[in-house]
Parts: structure tokens; C-alpha cells; sequence
């Protein structure tokens, strides 16, 4: 089945099976490898891409279903000059990664939490990522991240 799609800004256009999934698509047929696969059952979150601007976990999306949709990565973040996005920013400033495995989901889940709610304490933000899952460093680094971007946002 055919799908058109706009990654990142630019214009897609593939053959696709009909059940391969958005995080598939993305990684072997795209070729944006940032978007993580972790355990294929939406638990994790280290595929989280925005789809229309909204945060979605792409392994729980057929890439069919993006058919005419835009889809922003992990690498449509950064600016065209290759300045970091301040959320990405923020957890480099922070330490706010150990392995990188969970990154890419989390600071696309992040930007959408800010953009919904820019004025948060501690606790939104842990309510906020509790569908991101971390491995490695405790969250509390992560949590500082998203504070410190929330406060630049504003």
C-alpha cells in the first residue's frame, strides 16, 4: 500500500506492507534511526515520535495510518544549523542520559509535555513521562532536564 507522509518536513512516499508498523517505517524504510524500538508493546516509550504534533508511541501506529500525516523525529528537533532543541539541551546540560537508549523517546514525550503544560513541579513531570520508562538513571536527572526547559519555554 502506498504512504505518503511528511517526516521531519520532508515529503515521503513508499510501498509498504499494510502491517508494518510507524516505528518500522521509520527506521528500515526511512532510514531515521534515533526513533528507538525497546519492547514493541507501547510500555517503554523509546519510540515516541509526534504524529500532528501529538506524542504517540510508534510501535502502537501502522504506518498506514499515516497516510497524508506529518511525523516530527527525535532528528527534526535540532535547528537546521544544528543547534539543539532546548529540551535536548537541557539534558545534555544535565546529564540527564546513561545509555541513550530511552533518550529519543523521552525528550520527544518531554517537548509535548512542556508545550501542554510549560508551569510544572516535580511531580507533573513524573506523572507527566510515567510512560517513558528508564532504565539506567533513576529519573532524577531526566526530571531536572525537563524543568530546566520548562523554565526557558516560558
Amino acid at each position: 500500500m502506498e504512504v505518503s507522509v511528511k517526516i521531519n518536513g520532508a515529503a515521503q512516499s513508499h510501498d509498504v506492507e499494510p502491517r508494518m508498523l510507524l516505528v518500522q517505517y521509520i527506521r528500515e524504510v526511512v532510514g531515521l534511526t534515533g526513533t528507538n524500538i525497546g519492547c514493541d508493546t507501547s510500555s517503554c516509550g523509546a519510540c515516541t515520535v509526534h504524529l500532528n504534533g501529538e506524542s504517540v508511541k510508534s510501535c502502537t501506529v501502522l504506518a498506514a495510518q499515516v497516510d497524508g500525516m506529518e511525523v516530527e523525529t527525535i532528528e527534526g528537533l535540532a535547528g537546521d544549523d544544528g543547534s539543539l532543541h532546548p529540551v535536548q539541551q537541557a539534558f545534555h546540560e544535565c546529564h540527564a542520559l546513561q545509555c541513550g537508549y530511552c533518550t529519543p523517546g523521552m525528550v520527544m514525550a518531554s517537548v509535548s509535555l512542556i508545550e501542554e503544560n510549560s508551569s510544572m513541579t516535580e511531580d507533573d513531570v513524573r506523572e507527566g513521562l510515567e510512560g517513558n520508562l528508564c532504565r539506567c538513571t533513576g529519573y532524577h536527572n531526566i526530571v531536572k532536564a525537563v524543568l530546566q526547559a520548562s523554565e526557558v519555554s516560558q
